[in-house]
């Protein structure tokens, strides 16, 4: 690196130069905008060298077990740096999701030491945290002798991070005092709307504001939109994954919850309120009005393709699947833009239930040290830059990395109304469910009984009514009601 390259890095990363005037002083010397990339990524890692010891564990070795993703992609495409930056080596196996969970679950049942960190839902350490197979980085984080003093911990999201906290209490709030970080968040989803601007214009439907007018929307785009078009894609598989997303986002933002804590911390279902009827009705009519013929069957897959293929006119799921179907070899790429949806007239802003994609620290790690300086830097704000500008590493979970110009200039190009639905339901997001370890049989009953509703098999009250009873009988059950 010449010493004008090396002054004008040295500037921005000392804030008096913006990346944009970064960017432009580098293409001035007739630097290429991935060389000039290449050049800031070393920039940063010597900066980050000058404040702390990241050489102290050089020479170790840590495995890792990663989900096939894009977050993962940005990872690996990265790495040469913190190898660079602490003289560590890296490996590390990928899996598809389809059997990624079932290989955390049978390394950490095993009590076994092979992997020393992993990709997580923040979901599963309700499972993992309590079972003693992952560490409570609290230890890591809060110690500035193992901590790179810009790592910045504030930094993050805080309905993120803190949706990445729990007492190990069923019921305990999310986040409390006395919490316990099981995961680092280092990607999230939102659930907001993806739609078809051509398909919203030949039907002359506008972006839905709350639920009634989404109900109205889907029908009249599945009326006429035509070529066999259904107006919105919703998950529908007996499966916890199809409350998580758009449904319980919109049931959540009518202040509804899935269980009742009492002042004693015993659990009850809170499913069959009037509310929550009113509500479960509107849901149940807009899939069977609407939503796809086999819509029992959808996953995030299904939902996605459909979207990307043309055959669906919006989607109300996680934000990060429209935008990787808005590019690719997708038929629909460029053609589709995001808008963030409060369903509740009544509510001030969005309040979308959120999937979080984590780091965790495996209780069976033979060195804890060496895998915390991997996590910190897979997690900190240098790397959720470079994921961010230079890979498809959406959404980050950092506040200063959404502040970041060029990242917003790159999403406003290609992804309309993106940074726009970010801005405005990011306050908001959270995880909306209550912490308990029945969480996934629970969950997964309650989808079984939409399934009967849609399938008229059983009326929405009737339904709710024999859904919080069964629930109340398990909650007693495990010792929790």
């Amino acid at each position: 690196m010449h010493e004008k390259e090396k002054d004008l890095i040295d500037a921005f990363l000392r804030g008096q130069v913006d990346r944009r005037g970064l960017i432009k002083g580098l293409g001035a010397m007739g630097l290429a905008a991935g060389t000039a990339g290449t050049l800031l990524n070393l920039g940063q890692t010597r900066a980050l060298a000058a404040d702390f010891d990241w050489q102290a564990h050089k020479g170790k070795t840590i495995k890792l077990l990663l989900n096939k993703h894009p977050y993962a992609d940005a990872m690996i495409a990265d790495l040469e740096n913190f190898k660079k930056l602490t003289g560590m080596n890296v490996v590390y196996d990928v899996f598809p999701e389809d059997v990624y969970f079932d290989k955390v679950t049978a390394a950490l049942s095993a009590s076994s030491p092979e992997y020393d960190a992993f990709m997580t839902g923040a979901y599963m350490t309700w499972t993992y945290g309590p079972a003693g197979w992952i560490t409570d980085l609290n230890e890591w984080i809060k110690d500035p002798a193992k901590t790179n003093p810009n790592y910045a911990w504030d930094d993050f999201l805080p309905g993120v991070k803190n949706s990445c906290a729990w007492n190990g209490k069923p019921g305990g709030a999310l986040g409390s005092d006395d919490a316990k970080q099981w995961c680092i968040p280092w990607g999230f989803e939102q659930n907001n709307i993806t739609y078809n601007k051509a398909m919203f214009d030949k039907a002359g439907v506008t972006i839905p504001g709350n639920m009634d007018e989404m109900v109205a929307a889907a029908a009249k785009l599945t009326k006429d939109v035509g070529g066999g078009v259904y107006g919105i894609g919703v998950r529908g598989s007996r499966s916890w994954a199809t409350i998580h997303p758009g449904f319980l986002s919109a049931y959540a933002n009518f202040d509804q919850k899935d269980l009742n804590v009492s002042a004693d911390g015993k659990l009850s279902a809170a499913m069959n309120t009037t509310q929550s009827k009113a509500f479960h009705k509107q849901w149940v009519q807009m899939i069977q009005e609407s939503g796809p013929k086999d819509w029992s069957t959808y996953t995030w897959y299904q939902v996605g393709t459909d979207l990307g293929a043309g055959a669906s006119a919006m989607i109300f799921d996680a934000d990060i699947l429209g935008y990787f179907m808005n590019g690719g070899d997708n038929k629909m790429a460029g053609k589709l833009a995001f808008a963030s949806f409060k369903a509740n007239p009544a509510a001030k802003a969005a309040t979308p239930n959120i999937w979080i994609w984590s780091l965790a620290m495996s209780n069976f790690s033979k060195d804890k040290d060496a895998t915390w300086y991997f996590m910190q830097w897979a997690s900190g704000p240098e790397h959720g830059l470079f994921g961010a500008t230079k890979m498809d590493f959406v959404n980050p979970v950092r506040q200063s990395v959404w502040k970041d110009a060029m990242f917003r200039e790159k999403l406003n190009k290609s992804y309309p109304g993106y940074v726009e639905m970010f801005d405005a339901s990011a306050p908001g997001a959270s995880i909306k469910f209550t912490a308990q370890p029945l969480f996934f049989d629970l969950t997964t009953e309650w989808a079984a009984t939409l399934q009967k509703m849609v399938a008229k098999e059983v009326p929405v009250d009737e339904g709710l009514d024999k859904l919080a009873e069964s629930i109340n009988g398990q909650l007693k059950e495990a010792g929790l009601g």
